[in-house]
């Protein structure tokens, strides 16, 4: 899985801010009112989410998104893995109630 081929995906809903979009890690910014569709495509393409909201994240999960600013209780973190690499996209909501940042990484399976 190619993060191009999520963020042509996601495409239709218009990002606030586009941060970085590379092949290796894409950060954009979203208004909260398109965070549920944003989840239904995630869920489509990587099932339900590794991590939801309000949960507290495992060592495991900490590790593997530690270079990518970790991920939170409030936070969200979406994974999937196939022989080549493992893909991730976590949403950092604002403070704001208004914002939510992004952030979709392919790591390389060593």
């Amino acid at each position: 899985m190619m993060l191009k081929d999520i963020l042509s995906k996601i495409s239709h809903i218009n990002a606030n801010e586009k941060r970085t979009i590379s092949e290796e890690y894409s950060e954009l910014v979203f208004l909260n009112k398109d965070i549920e569709e944003l989840c239904k495509i995630f869920a489509s393409i990587f099932g339900e989410p590794e991590k939801k909201q309000g949960e507290k994240p495992s060592k495991e999960i900490l590790r593997l998104t530690k270079d990518y600013g970790g991920v939170w209780q409030d936070q969200t973190l979406f994974k999937k893995a196939d022989t080549q690499n493992t893909v991730i996209a976590m949403l950092w909501p604002w403070q704001d109630n208004m914002h939510t940042t992004l952030k979709m990484a392919a790591i390389k399976n060593t």
